[in-house]
């Protein structure tokens, strides 16, 4: 321990007792008469179901009288605008953020470009918020406010307890949202990367953003290209296999040359992969699964994923 020294932990220690990398965005919500969006500087932005539920969802933490946090009480509706960095952009992002001002007046002071949302051009018969055309990357989501019994929380002044745990208002000063994920929509190059592979030439340009720091400035690391490590090449033997497969509760079989296909996949994802390939073959009416079968899930899988 004679190369590190304790820091007090304080209020916003993420950026006060410590440094912590989190991404540039800035967050549409609708007005209070539902009409135009306003957009709030924010980085504590996070996924949070990743895997096994019926959707996917982002959490934010924010102040809870900020637009922000308004807009999702009344209207539950949101776009989180990934941004690239530039030194004009970082600016503006930093003016979005400066608390108290109205609705209007960061509609007024946005520099950047408000578009119509992939959710409005599916329904157009109802309201959502805008995206900017300059990210390169959008979140359109919704808040489930069911979650936590966060239904019932309303717009106001001040908010005295009881406070949620983890969903809408929970505290004197802040508030959780839990966002499902409706769209995600990219610039067709980065959405290219990710269906055909990316590379350091088409990764997306992601700068980080540091926060506010020593009462004077807001720091933010632009773009660099990333390197990249392969996956260890560790292979599971093929005994270890088919006893994996023998304990799932299925009357579909693994031939060798099947189960040869999933060797490199971690131990800790081999029933989630081999349950997938059983109800896709109870699906088709499968009973033995082959190498012809494991490519056809797999070319699937690559069809869903575009």
């Amino acid at each position: 321990m004679k190369d590190f020294k304790e820091i007090r932990v304080v209020d916003n220690f993420y950026q006060s007792s410590s440094f912590f990398p989190m991404p540039l965005t800035l967050i549409g919500t609708l007005d209070e008469n539902g009409e135009q969006t306003s957009f709030g500087a924010y980085s504590l932005i996070f996924p949070y179901y990743i895997a096994g539920k019926e959707y996917y969802a982002m959490v934010l933490e924010c102040r809870n009288t900020s637009n922000t946090c308004k807009g999702l009480l009344r209207h539950g509706k949101c776009t989180i605008n990934f941004l690239p960095y530039t030194k004009k952009g970082f600016a503006n992002h930093v003016d979005m953020g400066f608390p108290g001002d109205t609705p209007e007046e960061k509609i007024k002071n946005l520099h950047f470009t408000p578009i119509d949302s992939l959710s409005q051009e599916l329904d157009p018969n109802h309201k959502y918020p805008k995206i900017l055309k300059e990210a390169v990357q959008v979140m359109e989501c919704s808040w489930v406010k069911e979650l936590d019994n966060a239904q019932d929380d309303k717009v106001q002044e001040e908010y005295e307890g009881p406070y949620h745990n983890f969903n809408g208002i929970t505290s004197k000063y802040g508030a959780h949202f839990i966002l499902k994920i409706d769209h995600i929509v990219l610039k067709e190059k980065y959405q290219q990367a990710l269906i055909h592979g990316s590379t350091r030439s088409n990764f997306c340009p992601l700068p980080t953003n540091w926060g506010y720091r020593d009462s004077k400035n807001f720091w933010c690391s632009p773009y660099r290209k990333p390197q990249a490590v392969g996956i260890p090449n560790r292979e599971i033997d093929l005994t270890s296999l088919h006893y994996a497969a023998s304990r799932l509760n299925t009357d579909v079989k693994f031939t060798d040359d099947a189960l040869l296909t999933i060797v490199k996949v971690p131990r800790p994802f081999l029933k989630l992969v081999l349950t997938k390939c059983v109800e896709w073959a109870d699906e088709n009416g499968v009973k033995v699964i082959t190498e012809k079968e494991m490519k056809i899930i797999n070319d699937k899988r690559s069809e869903d994923k575009k």
